[in-house]
């Protein structure tokens, strides 16, 4: 393969951007380009260059993301991966991950993240699905909530300018207890809230409790008025609550929206609290997905930075032929939540890949789970269960949007 791959100057942003929505068979609107140089950085972004042009690429943001445990470990980002259809099957994909995973690795980020176009694209790169996407579109007449709701505090709509910043804390605080939300900061909260003009308005509605602001919601309003008869339908983009009554009151107040026939809300947990407030909970029509994939880019290092349930240790066998680095036995050992994790030679208790460890670190997947699967091997009999038990977390990961 002749094709070079290489970081790109700042200059060659736009260029960039436009090769990399074209892969995706799409054009990049000049909105969108402005909307994306408020959180490029362009010296992580890689390139695949063919005769001066750009031709495939894969990006990375420097994030810090939340760990069970309550803590964060910094983390990439990865976004913007893929490949004009004409360079396709030539291994320029497999060069831009060889090329990013090393990058990470110098960095001394543990660990990678990203969102999928296709699930079956990183498990080669050993990512592992480390959460679930969930959607609903449910029927606005039949959410009725369950008995013993009662409602609390008050509702307010506000502006843009307005609710951002009184947004901000509760996503921080949920951010603080879940894992695989990314900590923000201005210029990702910008980007987040991002108005295009053909989206039509967008209301921003926050609850405010007994200790202030503890939900917020961000919607649009679709109008359908089918023989003169209203059939409104809501598209929840983001809602998140930082106490129980927040939780129920926000959904209440999505539902209760006057002329409301259907809402719909794509990327909830898979825990949403909304499945357990309402009367019929098949009336949401919830639906699971994949969602973040994860890789463990320094295995050791890794695991010693997320916290853990009881005491413990085990050894893994772990299989990382994309991250050598990666490839051997490794001792992990937890007391008091703290752990540390070393290479050894001493015999292992669970045989897994490195894709495995991305899909179990995060707290949505164990390893019996994968054993079920056919993949985590158990070496010492009740090592699955016992590292279950130390890797358990609640509540399940997210990652509110799509990076």
């Amino acid at each position: 393969m002749d094709v070079e791959i290489r970081t790109i100057a700042p200059e060659e942003f736009e260029a960039y951007a436009r090769a990399l929505e074209l892969a995706f068979s799409d054009r990049i609107t000049d909105e969108d380009l402005e909307r994306e140089r408020l959180v490029a950085e362009t010296g992580r972004w890689h390139a695949a260059v063919d005769g001066g042009r750009i031709v495939g690429g894969a990006a990375a943001a420097s994030y810090r993301v939340s760990v069970p445990g309550g803590r964060e470990v910094a983390t990439a980002g990865v976004t913007a991966v893929g490949v004009l259809p004409t360079h396709r099957r030539r291994g320029v994909n497999t060069a831009l991950m060889r090329a990013q995973l090393d990058d990470v690795h110098l960095r001394g980020e543990p660990l990678a993240i990203l969102f999928a176009s296709e699930g079956g694209i990183y498990g080669r790169f050993g990512y592992g699905m480390a959460s679930f996407l969930c959607a609903m579109e449910a029927e606005a007449d039949r959410s009725r909530f369950v008995r013993g709701y009662r409602p609390s505090g008050e509702v307010r709509l506000l502006t843009r300018d307005d609710a951002l910043p009184a947004m901000r804390p509760v996503y921080d605080a949920v951010q603080r207890e879940r894992p695989g939300m990314v900590k923000m900061d201005d210029r990702w909260w910008d980007w987040l809230f991002a108005e295009k003009k053909d989206e039509g308005p967008t209301f921003y509605a926050v609850h405010e409790g007994g200790a202030g602001v503890d939900a917020f919601a961000v919607y649009r309003a679709k109008h359908e008025w089918p023989d003169s008869v209203a059939k409104v339908e809501v598209a929840v983009h983001r809602l998140m609550a930082s106490t129980p009554q927040g939780w129920a009151d926000m959904w209440r107040y999505v539902f209760d929206i006057d002329l409301v026939h259907k809402v719909e809300a794509w990327n909830r947990p898979l825990d949403d609290p909304v499945l357990r407030l309402v009367q019929e909970p098949r009336r949401l029509h919830f639906s699971v997905k994949d969602g973040l994939f994860a890789r463990l880019v320094d295995v050791p290092a890794a695991l010693a930075a997320r916290g853990y349930v009881g005491d413990g240790r085990t050894v893994f066998e772990v299989h990382d032929p994309f991250c050598p680095w990666n490839h051997g036995r490794f001792a992990l050992e937890a007391s008091g939540g703290t752990a540390s994790c070393e290479a050894t030679t001493d015999a292992a208790d669970i045989a897994c890949s490195a894709t495995d460890l991305g899909a179990v670190y995060l707290g949505g997947t164990t390893f019996r789970q994968l054993q079920r699967a056919g993949h985590a091997g158990e070496l010492r009999a009740g090592a699955l269960a016992a590292t279950d038990a130390m890797f358990a977390s609640d509540p399940a990961p997210w990652c509110p949007f799509v990076f």
